[in-house]
C-alpha cells in the first residue's frame, strides 16, 4: 500500500471550486493567433483573446491554446 504523502502527487480541487491561474503565466501567454494578451475568466475556466473573439477553455489547470480547442465569442 502507498502513501499518498510520499507519491508526490497532490490533490485536485473539488469541481465545483475553480482552478486558479498563476498570475506570471497569464502575463507570458499570448494567443497563439493574434499574439495579444489573454483575458482571464475564472468563471467559465477559459483565456478570452477578444482580438481574436475566441475563449481558450483551461482543463485541470492546464490553459489548452489550440485554436480549434477554442470557442467563438461573440
Amino acid at each position: 500500500m502507498t502513501d499518498e504523502r510520499d507519491s508526490g502527487v497532490e490533490k485536485f480541487e473539488s469541481a465545483a471550486e475553480p482552478t486558479r491561474i498563476d498570475p506570471r503565466l497569464l502575463e507570458i501567454l499570448v494567443c497563439p493567433l493574434t499574439k495579444t494578451t489573454l483575458e482571464y475568466d475564472s468563471a467559465r475556466q477559459e483565456l478570452i483573446s477578444r482580438s481574436a473573439r475566441l475563449a481558450y477553455p483551461i482543463r485541470d489547470g492546464i490553459p489548452i491554446m489550440l485554436p480549434e480547442e477554442a470557442r467563438q465569442i461573440d
